[in-house]
C-alpha cells in the first residue's frame, strides 16, 4: 500500500457498546438501525412495545457493517440524535474510534479490496443463512492515513458516488415513465376506462414453453444459458453468465428457441417479470424462465411486455404462482392471466415511444458504466495512498 499505515478492524470494533431490551420501555420511541431500513438510509422510528428482541446501543458516528447475506454490501454511518435513543439490530458489526473518519471507513467497508477479504470470513450453508464471523473480520487490516487525509478521500468518493446515484435515479425515472405512458395511452387495466376488449395471455401468443427440467452440463464458453436472475422487468441482463455447449443448445432449441421479438417471462423463484428479446444473439434458457411467442397479428411484443409488467398482471401472476420454498408459475396457469387488448396500431404507437426511451436508457447506462469504472479506480488509488 505504498507505505500507508494500516490498522486491524479489531482495534476499532465496538465490542462492548451495550444493549437494551426495548420491550421493557413500551412507551419509549427509538431510532432503530435495522437491515430492512438500510435501503432507505433512514432508521425506523418505532415504539419499544413493537420491538421484540434486545438491540445494541449505538452512537452518532458509529459505522455499521452487515454480517448477514454478506455478498450484499451494506455499511451505514449512524446519524445525529433526534431526541431518541439510538439502537441497532444484532446483524450489524459496530465500529467506533476517534482514529477513523466515519464516512472514510464506510467507503473502505464497501470497496472491492475489502469485500474480497470480508467474504473469506463467511460461514453458513448459503443464501440468507450466510454470516460473516466477527472474530475473523477483526483480523482484517485496512489502510489508515491521517485523519485529514481520510476526510479528503471520503469527500472525493462522496462526490463520485453522488454522480452515480444521480445517473441511477435518471434510469429509474425512465423505467417509471414507461408505465406512465402505458397508463396515459390505455388507462388503468383494473378499471379499463376506455373499454378495450378483454383477453387472456394465451389468446395473443402462439405458445408458452420453458427450458430443460434437468440441470445442464456447463462449459467454459459456448452458448449463454440464462436463468431467472438474468430477467428483470423490461430488461435482459448479460452479466455473470453460464454457458452450455452448442450441441446441448441445439437439443434444447428443438423445444424452446428464443428469437428476437419473443418475451422471456419468469416462472420459477421470482415470478411474473417480462422482458422482450431485442437481440439476434443465440442463447438458451433454464426451466424457471418461460418463452412466450407473441402473435404479431394480435399483439406487439413491447406492448405485451409492459402489460405483463403492469401491477394488474403482476398481481395475477403472484396468485397463480404455487409453492413456498419452490415457487412456480406453471405454463398452463400463466396463459390464463387476464389482459385487455387495444387496437394493434395503438400498441405499435406505444412501442415507438418506448423505443425512444430505450435509446435514452442506452446513453444513461453507458454513462453509468463509465462512472462505475471511475469510482472503482478512485477507490483503488485512494486505499493505496495514490489519490
Amino acid at each position: 500500500m505504498n507505505g500507508v499505515q494500516t490498522i486491524s478492524l479489531g482495534e476499532i470494533m465496538a465490542k462492548k457498546s451495550g444493549s437494551v431490551d426495548p420491550s421493557k420501555f413500551p412507551g419509549e420511541v427509538f431510532d432503530l438501525y435495522s437491515i430492512p431500513a438500510f435501503d432507505s438510509r433512514q432508521p425506523e422510528v418505532v415504539a419499544g412495545k413493537l420491538i421484540g428482541s434486545t438491540k445494541q446501543i449505538v452512537e452518532p458516528g458509529d459505522v455499521l457493517l452487515s454480517k448477514i447475506v454478506p455478498h450484499i454490501r451494506r455499511s451505514w454511518v449512524v446519524g445525529e440524535k433526534q431526541g431518541r435513543r439510538i439502537i441497532a439490530s444484532g446483524e450489524w458489526i459496530v465500529f467506533r474510534s476517534e482514529k477513523i473518519y466515519p464516512n472514510y471507513l464506510r467507503h473502505v467497508l464497501v470497496s472491492d479490496p475489502f469485500h474480497s477479504k470480508f467474504m473469506s470470513t463467511v460461514s453458513g450453508v448459503g443464501g440468507s443463512l450466510l454470516r460473516a464471523r466477527p472474530a475473523f473480520v477483526e483480523k482484517i487490516k485496512i489502510p489508515l492515513p491521517p485523519l485529514e487525509e481520510q476526510k479528503r478521500i471520503a469527500d472525493i468518493l462522496d462526490r463520485a458516488e453522488a454522480l452515480r446515484a444521480k445517473r441511477r435515479a435518471s434510469l429509474a425515472q425512465l423505467d417509471e415513465l414507461t408505465q406512465a405512458i402505458f397508463i396515459d395511452m390505455f388507462g388503468d387495466p383494473v378499471a379499463n376506462p376506455k373499454g378495450w376488449l378483454h383477453a387472456k395471455l394465451g389468446d395473443v401468443i402462439f405458445s408458452a414453453s420453458d427450458g430443460p427440467h434437468v440441470s445442464p452440463e456447463y462449459t467454459e464458453n459456448g452458448v449463454p444459458f440464462l436463468s431467472t436472475r438474468h430477467v428483470r422487468a423490461g430488461e435482459i441482463t448479460w452479466e455473470d453468465l453460464k454457458f452450455i455447449s452448442k450441441e446441448d443448445a441445439e437439443i434444447q432449441w428443438r423445444k424452446c428457441k428464443p428469437e428476437r421479438g419473443d418475451i422471456l417471462y419468469t416462472k420459477g423463484g421470482t415470478t411474473g417479470l417480462a422482458a422482450t428479446v431485442k437481440t439476434d444473439r443465440l442463447f438458451a434458457i433454464w426451466v424457471h424462465v418461460s418463452l412466450l411467442k407473441p402473435d404479431p397479428e394480435k399483439v406487439d411484443s413491447l406492448w405485451l411486455e409492459s402489460m405483463l409488467n403492469n401491477e394488474f398482471c403482476y398481481q395475477q401472476s403472484q396468485v397463480l404462482t404455487h409453492g413456498i420454498a419452490n415457487r412456480d408459475l406453471g405454463l398452463t396457469r400463466m396463459v390464463k392471466i387476464k389482459i385487455f387488448l387495444p387496437p394493434l396500431h395503438l400498441q405499435k404507437e406505444f412501442s415507438h415511444r418506448i423505443d425512444t426511451l430505450e435509446r435514452m436508457k442506452i446513453v444513461h447506462k453507458a454513462s453509468l458504466a463509465e462512472l462505475n469504472e471511475l469510482f472503482a479506480s478512485l477507490q483503488y488509488r485512494a486505499f493505496r495512498g495514490e489519490l
